[in-house]
């Protein structure tokens, strides 16, 4: 089972578990490069609780999750158009302000999120800002019925400076808030960057 079939079975689950967290402390950093009314893109929606987050605050939202099941529970919470897509399919040029990839990057195994990381870049427009989490840590493989990759800090700021895309505005880490994973550590790392 790759980890888009997880959260198609698990769907249901998953959204109770995730749907009202509260991300408003990092939400402020990554908000805190966009201005009002700014397009952002939420790439791994999941069940929409960000998505609807930065809509009601005026941002023009796009919300994206590559698992069916879950884009269904997302469009009901959100009352949004999801689209439907696999990262590795995503071709915007230019097209976002700001692109929030929330716990959503974990499932890329290592030596894809280089393209991954690229096709980011080239979605966002000229000095657009992203926002990515993910599990601080060496582990790369399977754990449970999902595939992650983690990450320490060192290796993050060298995979940033090695993409042509994008540039490191900032990288810290905080304890896990409960995101939908049962993947055993609970320090996440945080990045923001400027496309290069």
């Amino acid at each position: 089972m790759d980890s888009i079939d997880y959260y198609n079975k698990y769907a249901a689950r998953v959204f109770e578990d995730t749907a009202e967290q509260d991300m408003s402390d990092i939400m402020k950093e990554f908000l805190e490069c966009m201005e009002e009314g700014d397009t952002i893109l939420d790439l791994g929606c999941g069940s929409g609780r960000d998505s609807l987050s930065f809509y009601e605050m005026g941002y023009d939202v796009t919300p994206l999750d590559a698992s069916e099941e879950m884009c269904k529970l997302a469009e009901i919470h959100t009352d949004l158009e999801v689209l439907q897509m696999d990262f590795r399919e995503m071709e915007f040029d230019d097209a976002f302000d700001g692109i929030w990839a929330c716990a959503s990057l974990i499932h890329i195994p290592k030596k894809e999120l280089p393209e991954i990381l690229d096709r980011i870049s080239e979605a966002l427009k000229e000095d657009g800002v992203a926002y990515m989490s993910f599990h601080e840590g060496d582990f790369e493989g399977f754990s449970g019925e999902r595939y992650f990759s983690d990450y320490t800090a060192k290796e993050m700021e060298r995979i940033i400076k090695e993409s042509d895309g994008l540039k490191m505005i900032k990288l810290w880490e905080t304890e896990d808030k409960g995101h939908s994973s049962s993947h055993e550590n609970g320090t996440w790392l945080n990045v923001l960057a400027r496309k290069a």
